[in-house]
């Protein structure tokens, strides 16, 4: 499984990367730590009904509050033929930026 650091990801989308953010937290949570900016908002136990939704073309950086959620839709994804990447942390990494 590929991974990223909160920083890394930070500068990636300063720079304009071509990437998808990907959030599968419950919108519940958003009060703790909000949804990045441009990021799309699917909770997990919503995924596997919207697989098709989502760009193929690009990769899909997954993001939820600590990175265990994020984990498996990152292989629900990659089992459907998607490139992701894991947010190593989750938003409690980026918000520690």
């Amino acid at each position: 499984m590929q991974e990223i650091s909160a920083s890394a990801l930070k500068q990636q989308l300063a720079a304009g990367a071509d990437i998808c953010v990907l959030d599968v937290r419950e919108a519940a949570e958003f009060t703790e730590y909000p949804l990045l900016v441009g990021a799309v908002h699917i909770p997990l136990v919503r995924l596997p009904l919207v697989f098709g939704q989502l760009p193929l073309a690009k990769p899909i950086v997954v993001v939820c509050r600590g990175g265990v959620r994020s984990a498996k839709a990152v292989a629900f994804l990659t089992a459907e033929g998607y490139t992701t990447i894991n947010l190593l942390g989750g938003m409690a990494a980026v918000s520690a930026l």
